[in-house]
């Protein structure tokens, strides 16, 4: 883990407190939003260098992984492009070492919550069968949103949750995680 500058760290809370509530109400991540935390963050980095920041070059580099994971899933129908750019403003913001340790805590938090809301609504063993489907689609190089309304994120009848909001999870831990242990 890179060690973030508390100005960093500020804008990085920021950005992911707003996203998440925003996301949670509304179901969007405002390009407002992100866009300006996203050149913030490569200024910042560039300005503070990588003697006191992730620097331009890690904030680039992070940026470029966040696209190459996020693109792919927004053009299957996986999430909305608001969750691509706010990847790529955190990415800006910490680069790519501190990003991946992100995505990491995102994924087992959006996993746990995952469980918790297709459990509390009945749909385990469809929510499996699904997730085989998808898979079986994916290997065949087939966009799985094709195959009915409930593989669509945009369909009232897919079981979605908001993923703005629980990368801002993921954000915190790692800003609580890097505070305990003095980084």
């Amino acid at each position: 883990m890179t060690a973030l500058p508390l100005v960093l760290k500020v804008l990085l809370a920021v950005l992911v407190i707003v996203a998440g509530i925003y996301d949670v109400l509304w179901r969007r991540i405002p390009n407002w939003l992100v866009m300006p935390a996203f050149l913030l963050g490569l200024g910042l980095n560039a300005l503070l260098g990588s003697d006191y920041a992730p620097g331009l070059k890690e904030a680039g580099i992070g940026v470029a992984v966040a696209f190459l994971v996020y693109f792919p899933l927004y053009l299957l129908g996986g999430m909305g492009a608001g969750d691509v750019k706010l990847m790529a403003a955190i990415a800006a913001i910490t680069g790519w070492k501190n990003w991946l340790i992100i995505f990491i805590f995102s994924g087992i938090l959006g996993g746990v919550i995952a469980l918790g809301i297709v459990l509390t609504k009945g749909r385990l063993r469809q929510t499996i069968w699904n997730l085989g489907y998808i898979l079986w689609e994916l290997a065949h190089l087939r966009s799985p949103r094709k195959a009915g309304e409930e593989f669509d994120i945009r369909s009232a009848k897919a079981v979605t949750m908001p993923h703005g909001a629980v990368v801002a999870l993921g954000c915190l831990f790692f800003l609580g995680g890097g505070f305990l242990i003095g980084s």
